[in-house]
């Protein structure tokens, strides 16, 4: 496994000040089952946070989505440019979704949220 595809700690927004702060700063944008907040990075990568809510699922249901998401995003992290903060939240609906369909899903937000 390449150093770029690894998910290491210095990759992934843990604190709740820096998940606040890319909620409060950061450009929000929708699609059917994914709403992704991009802001900035204070560093030289990207980093991602995930949140699904209770409304998403059970335990078990919620852990698949936000390993689904961390995933995507551990393939792509190399290709965000320019380095930013992106939280993603799971909307309901979000538990049928394929890794395909979570990757296109995904990219596309994301490409939204760094335009205008």
């Amino acid at each position: 496994m390449a150093a770029s595809h690894s998910y290491p700690k210095a990759v992934r927004l843990r604190r709740r000040a820096e998940f606040l702060a890319v909620q409060r700063e950061g450009r929000r944008r929708h699609s059917e089952h994914l709403v992704v907040i991009r802001r900035p990075a204070p560093g030289l990568c990207s980093r991602l946070g995930v949140t699904v809510s209770k409304r998403v699922g059970n335990a078990v249901v919620r852990s698949r989505v936000k390993r689904l998401l961390r995933e995507v995003f551990r393939a792509r992290r190399g290709d965000i440019k320019p380095p930013s903060d992106v939280l993603v939240i799971a909307k309901p609906g979000a538990d049928t979704l394929t890794y395909a369909q979570a990757a296109t899903e995904f990219v596309r937000t994301l490409e939204l949220s760094a335009g205008g």
